[in-house]
């Protein structure tokens, strides 16, 4: 036997859902196929509370199956079957899962109430139906399932067929009007009974606005006016104009004669709801997916590798500005430095010709050595201290702009030696000895010159030359020459002394100044190639961090493209399943005016 043509297309819409992981879609798609499988038809009757849904049941198959009243409400769903006597049993799921439903038996005419009692027990198993079976001939081949009206659309899937109560009393509703669209959407299958027109003289008026709402909206759902009261009263007589008058007629022709008859029909429109809608859930998410790919969901990526650009961009502008501004700190500190070097030595050599101003070298030069190549190491010192303790504010400074966050940007030590030989050796200079041999000849030769102007000048008075007048004065000029020659000899030993010493701070300053400068220059280059190197690391980690931004960026762009080009290929295969689907619901074969379609 040929699987008929609607299975297919069930069974791929099954497929499809399972691969768009959709358990609920499989689940329900499972379950109406074991329906669809199964000849026996469900027709479902819904309706809002007090609109004679269950009477309207009662009416149909003749006996009092479902409960009616102003306080009977139904809470559970009742299903009418064929059977070859009358039976009825409560339906309540079983303590475990492997034990299945259990079956109370109880008389058919009070079978749904107590199943609604049941159900809105405190205590008890869960009520799930209520089963009733009837010999009646509108039954075979065909199940009826009254709903509560809050429950309505949890069984209408599983419908080949509704049938939706309505009062006559009033025109449909808007919540009646949003009902059947929801219906319709599940089951295309479906016929409006307006009920209760023995209460209303004016039905016809109602029914034919009733159509006209239905029109308008597009709904294609037939509408058969009935009266069960009618119903059951032309039952009770036999009165066949009764009964024609009840309408009823009509619906239990499209019930025994026409739904049996184009089953086929049937289960064809109801599989092209049934994927249509299963299609429809399927492509409204792939639409969200798509729009989200659409949509980067990397914008704090996009922004971290646009922020690690500029700060790379920085880093090389500010790489520029710092050496130039490194040069010229340096520049600055070696004039300084240079400008304190002579300075102090400035002030070194003016103590030193105060010094010498009164001081005889020749018996201080040893202790004066000492205070002097003292004071020339503490200048050499306090210089190439404040020099280093520059170097390192320089550093700092330059650092706070390069890497202000690394700890290690500063070289690790600084030069603090100072050449032996900045000092070196200051040799005492040649001095003249004035001793007693040089004192008796300057002594002679002045009082020479005293004691030979005197002796003449005496030798007018009659004086011989030689008397004790020119000889007092010879050795007056004797004692004054050899007073004045020692004045002179000190003179010339300071200022000989004045001059070695300046010589020798001369010598200190161009030594000492060349190794200042060598070592600016030496940690100079230090501290620029350490501040590169770290400027490098900084360059390779922004380099480094920048590309993987880029490639997250990248890899989730190929991602989003891949899947926008799979939700493409799939709503492609979507589209085709849904146009097999519809191609399935064929043009309405039933009466258009009193039938089961419009």
């Amino acid at each position: 036997m040929l699987a008929p043509p609607w299975l297919d297309v069930l069974d791929d819409t099954a497929h499809v859902c399972a691969t768009q992981r959709r358990p609920d879609l499989v689940d329900r798609i499972r379950r109406r196929r074991a329906q669809l499988l199964d000849e026996k038809l469900r027709v479902v009757v819904i309706g809002e509370a007090g609109q004679g849904k269950s009477q309207l049941v009662n009416a149909l198959v003749n006996a009092p199956v479902c409960a009616v009243g102003e306080d009977a409400t139904t809470t559970v769903p009742a299903v009418v079957t064929h059977a070859a006597t009358p039976t009825a049993a409560v339906v309540t799921a079983g303590p475990r899962v492997i034990e299945g439903p259990a079956r109370e038996a109880v008389p058919v005419d009070a079978v749904t109430g107590q199943a609604n009692r049941d159900a809105v027990a405190v205590s008890g198993p869960p009520v799930v139906r209520a089963e009733v079976g009837l010999p009646r001939a509108l039954l075979s081949g065909l199940a009826l399932v009254d709903t509560p009206a809050q429950a309505a659309m949890d069984t209408v899937d599983s419908a080949d067929a509704v049938l939706m109560a309505t009062d006559a009393t009033s025109e449909l509703s808007a919540s009646e009007i949003h009902l059947l669209e929801q219906v319709i959407r599940l089951c295309p299958t479906v016929l409006v009974v307006l009920t209760k027109i023995d209460l209303v003289p004016g039905w016809r008026t109602v029914a034919e606005r009733n159509r006209s709402r239905l029109d308008q909206r597009g709904l294609a759902a037939s509408m058969i006016p009935v009266s069960a009261a009618l119903r059951l009263a032309a039952a009770r007589t036999g009165d066949q104009e009764l009964n024609a008058e009840s309408g009823f007629g009509e619906l239990v022709r499209c019930l025994h004669r026409d739904l049996p008859g184009q089953a086929d029909l049937l289960a064809r429109r109801s599989v092209a709801a049934l994927s249509t809608t299963a299609v429809e859930s399927l492509q409204n998410s792939l639409h969200e997916e798509f729009a989200a790919t659409q949509q980067p969901d990397n914008g704090d990526t996009v922004a971290r590798w646009r922020a690690a650009g500029h700060r790379l961009e920085k880093l090389q502008r500010d790489a520029s500005r710092w050496q130039t501004m490194l040069s010229d700190e340096v520049s600055d500190l070696i004039s300084d430095v240079e400008f304190d070097l002579r300075d102090r030595t400035r002030k070194i050599l003016v103590e030193v010709d105060e010094y010498f101003d009164t001081a005889d070298p020749a018996k201080t030069w040893d202790e004066f050595e000492a205070w002097l190549r003292e004071n020339l190491t503490a200048v050499a010192e306090t210089n190439s201290e404040w020099l280093l303790d520059r170097f390192e504010w320089i550093a700092r400074k330059i650092a706070r702009q390069v890497a202000p966050h690394r700890e290690d940007a500063l070289p690790d030590s600084l030069p603090r030696d100072i050449p032996g030989d900045a000092v070196g050796d200051l040799r005492m200079p040649r001095v003249e000895r004035f001793g007693v041999g040089q004192k008796l000849f300057v002594g002679m030769r002045g009082s020479y010159s005293g004691l030979l102007m005197f002796g003449l000048a005496t030798t007018i008075a009659g004086l011989p030359l030689i008397n004790p007048i020119s000889l007092g004065a010879g050795a007056a000029f004797g004692a004054k020459s050899v007073f004045e020659e020692r004045g002179n000899r000190l003179k010339r030993r300071q200022h000989a002394a004045k001059t070695a010493a300046h010589r020798y701070v001369d010598d200190f300053f161009l030594r000492y100044g060349k190794h200042s400068k060598d070592t600016a220059r030496q940690i100079h280059r230090a501290l620029r190639d350490r501040l590169n190197a770290i400027a490098d690391e900084l360059r390779g980690e922004i380099t480094e961090t920048a590309k993987t931004f880029k490639q997250a960026i990248d890899e989730d762009s190929t991602r989003r493209t891949a899947r926008a080009n799979e939700i493409r290929r799939m709503m492609e295969e979507l589209n085709v399943l849904r146009r097999r689907a519809q191609a399935l619901a064929a043009p309405p074969q039933l009466p258009t005016q009193r039938g089961i379609t419009a």
